[in-house]
């Protein structure tokens, strides 16, 4: 399936222009001979992401057209609210944390160099590294273009993010990963609400797939990917919302770690990321997670915008989805214990919603059958639980659930007595 972006200049689709997504390849490859070609396709109308088509478009025809006419059909785009001019966002520091794979940080820093934000710095934080690839890359292609390198010797993601909070230079903390290629406007974007209010200590991106090129890649897609709408939402723990019976632990719903951005005072307020959690620990993940919940649990307001876009690519081989699926469970559950075990006063709050957590649990884990993208015309649709799943990856992701707060104690020995960055002395 090729991966494409539609741009509308009007919401008929008059003047549709048809380009291929940043990184992935070009349209007229993805295709078998003698078959239609299938084209999922992010829609902008002017410039505003407002949805996404997967459709069918044979040798004779028009992409843009066909897909044009399909976004008509399916999306519908109201006219952008009136809005005064906003005013430059404030300064951030991207901080991109990396282990062993320096072709790809090449690609996500060239397409960091490109955002048009007035006023930013990157560090890259090189996490218990076993080559000098990542410090030559950046101490001799980058370096010399702003970039900053950080070595974090203590494995795992939420250590990497550590480092980078403590040597950022600006009130504003903007995250994502090694394997995404930044859209120009993703950093203006997810740091500019900040500006526009003092009260949000958290802000997520939309996160979509750069390439769907192989089964793994589009089975994880149609799973829900990391997409989470194209409504811009904001979660105030004042006015918890009433389609979220689980808030704030429904943690996976407010965005995911590849598009985050965070006040720097209020993430340092509750100590950072858990070290015990995250990617590269025992735990697995739910790094992202933590910090979510922790502040709203502290009443700070998260937005998350649709706008701040970054092309993730996903992991292309059937056994490492095998092993993402058993780390999103270890990550939720490791991100509960953690939040348990850091602020037990938690305690009340997440036994009350426990009987509806199990229930939504077993309804995200629950293995589907059937072709997601002929049935709802759109991978990515977060939350309708409509996708296929295979039971073999449903047993994986629930063994995660329950591994996830041993993996968590594991985690938890392993960094026993290392403090905050920040706090080193």
């Amino acid at each position: 399936m090729a991966v494409a972006e539609l741009e509308l200049d009007a919401a008929d689709g008059t003047g549709a222009r048809l380009t291929p997504a940043p990184g992935g390849p070009p349209l007229d490859t993805v295709r078998r001979d003698g078959e239609d070609q299938r084209i999922f396709a992010l829609v902008r109308l002017r410039g505003r992401p407002v949805g996404t088509v997967v459709g069918r478009v044979g040798a004779g025809d028009d992409p843009a057209a066909v897909l044009a006419r399909q976004a008509a059909d399916e999306i519908a785009v109201p006219d952008p609210p009136e809005r005064p001019p906003a005013g430059e966002p404030p300064r951030a520091t991207v901080v991109v944390a990396t282990r062993e794979r320096p072709a790809r940080l090449a690609r996500a820093l060239d397409s960091l160099l490109a955002q048009d934000h007035p006023d930013f710095e990157i560090v890259v934080v090189d996490n218990a590294p076993a080559t000098a690839a990542t410090r030559e890359l950046v101490t001799s292609g980058y370096a010399d273009r702003g970039v900053r390198y950080a070595l974090e010797p203590v494995p795992g993601l939420a250590a990497a993010h550590n480092r980078g909070i403590a040597v950022a230079g600006s009130g504003i903390l903007a995250f994502t990963d090694d394997d995404v290629i930044a859209d120009p406007h993703w950093l203006t974007a997810l740091t500019r609400p900040f500006g526009e209010d003092p009260r949000p200590a958290c802000v997520t991106g939309l996160i979509l797939p750069a390439r769907l090129t192989t089964p793994a890649q589009v089975l994880l897609e149609s799973h829900g990917g990391f997409a989470k709408g194209f409504a811009a939402r904001r979660y105030d723990p004042a006015r918890p919302p009433a389609d979220e019976p689980l808030f704030p632990f429904s943690a996976g719903r407010f965005g995911s770690g590849a598009s985050m951005a965070f006040r720097a005072g209020p993430l340092r307020a509750v100590g950072g990321f858990d070290p015990a959690t995250g990617t590269g620990t025992p735990a697995k993940g739910g790094d992202d997670l933590y910090a979510f919940v922790r502040l709203l649990a502290e009443g700070h307001p998260l937005h998350y915008t649709p706008e701040a876009i970054v092309w993730h690519h996903h992991r292309e081989r059937w056994e490492d989805l095998c092993g993402q699926a058993h780390g999103y469970g270890a990550g939720l559950t490791a991100c509960l214990t953690a939040l348990l075990v850091r602020r037990p006063a938690l305690l009340p709050s997440l036994l009350a919603r426990l009987p509806r957590g199990l229930a939504h649990a077993r309804t995200m884990t629950a293995p589907r059958a059937g072709d997601a993208a002929e049935r709802t015309g759109v991978p990515g649709a977060h939350g309708t639980y409509t996708y296929p799943w295979p039971r073999h990856l449903s047993r994986l992701e629930r063994r995660g659930l329950l591994y996830g707060p041993l993996g968590y104690v594991r985690a938890r020995f392993a960094v026993r007595g290392a403090a905050r960055p920040w706090e080193e002395r």
